[in-house]
């Protein structure tokens, strides 16, 4: 990505045309970049993936309390909960619930 020296806008490429070199230019001021033709401007850049940590482990829930919930994959009744305060203090916190049913497990927020 190229931005306009002048005004910061990211710049447009332009392919070639009538003899004229292909350019960046910028949209919104005159200012106009003619590229050589021997640049190559393609770039690969390997992503790395992070490890996921998940934000509450089973062992956090096995001590956990557990109350009336119905579980929206098997339906089962019960489930462990903790809660945690996700986002800012003035919003709710986020309540993350364990289905109690041994073939189950189902994790799941409110």
């Amino acid at each position: 990505m190229e931005f306009c020296p002048t005004c910061g806008t990211l710049l447009q490429y332009e392919l070639p045309d009538m003899g004229r070199p292909s350019r960046f230019y910028c949209p919104t001021c005159p200012y106009i970049c003619y590229i050589e033709s021997g640049v190559k401007i393609k770039r690969r850049q390997r992503l790395v993936r992070k490890e996921i940590e998940p934000v509450i482990s089973p062992d956090d829930l096995k001590n956990a309390p557990t109350t009336e919930a119905t579980c929206p994959r098997c339906s089962h009744d019960k489930a462990a909960y903790t809660e945690f305060q996700t986002r800012s203090a003035d919003e709710p916190a986020t309540i993350f619930y364990m289905c109690l049913n041994d073939k189950c497990r189902n994790k799941w927020r409110d």
